[in-house]
């Protein structure tokens, strides 16, 4: 896959994809990756990302954009089964200007409960444990 201009190979989200970082997965195929938020705004925040070398929604293949779209409505579902969930955020972010903090495109799947706000972004590291404990949930709603 050729990367796209002013796509930065050493971003974390590749690091991750190419095992050089850990991360809390809860699906995995040849097209895209789930994984937990280690600054979770709510239990259960994930994020789904293509393996396609994608900056954002402004230089991604159609297809590929589509692909990862597929795969955040099956995490949501899952989200929503897994965590009890009375609603779901979807929220993606494009550039520095758009919010864009990590420069590979990913999509966050938030479960979300009435009455509860989110956490501010980026704001608390969540525990190891908590954050397995949560793609356990996950993968199993996932499963079926």
């Amino acid at each position: 896959m050729t990367a796209t201009p002013g796509y930065d190979p050493q971003n974390i989200f590749a690091r991750i994809l190419r095992g050089e970082l850990p991360a809390h997965k809860v699906y995995e195929d040849d097209k895209a990756l789930a994984f937990l938020d280690i600054m979770p705004r709510c239990p259960g925040h994930t994020l789904v990302i293509p393996k396609a070398p994608a900056r954002n929604i402004l230089d991604i293949a159609p297809e590929d954009l589509a692909y990862v779209a597929t795969i955040a409505k099956k995490v949501a579902i899952a989200g929503m089964k897994a965590f009890g969930a009375d609603g779901i955020t979807i929220q993606q972010f494009n550039e520095e200007a758009g919010g864009q903090v990590v420069f590979h495109l990913h999509v966050h799947v938030i479960p979300r409960h009435s009455g509860m706000p989110m956490k501010p972004p980026a704001s608390e590291m969540e525990k190891p444990d908590v954050l397995a404990a949560h793609a356990e949930r996950l993968r199993a709603a996932l499963a079926g």
